[in-house]
């Protein structure tokens, strides 16, 4: 099975003897190995979607606290965060939740 070029997981099919499986039901296996397919990709991007949700929520708490913590604009606030995130070779929503995390604990 394939998602997006690449490899999913493998459907294998046995049989008790050699050529059990005629153009027919090869023909059904494909089609059932793209309706997985397909039902692995919409799951795929549902979860994408939902963790982008999160990823901006948590992406804009970081900002309005650093905008508060530095006196400075929304622009200023995400510029910083993405300067951190490549000077710590660490991703955007990781470097926001530690800003959040911190903010939770001071409180």
């Amino acid at each position: 099975l394939r998602a997006e070029k690449r490899r999913l997981t493998v459907l294998t099919a046995y049989a008790g003897k050699p050529r059990a499986f005629d153009t027919d039901a090869t023909r059904i296996g494909r089609l059932f190995t793209a309706h997985v397919s397909l039902a692995l990709d919409s799951a795929t991007v549902r979860e994408q979607l939902t963790e982008a949700m999160r990823t901006r929520d948590l992406i804009g708490q970081a900002t309005g606290i650093l905008m508060e913590r530095r006196d400075i604009d929304a622009a200023e606030a995400f510029d910083s965060l993405v300067r951190a995130s490549q000077r710590e070779n660490v991703k955007l929503r990781d470097i926001a939740r530690r800003i959040v995390e911190t903010k939770r604990t001071t409180t």
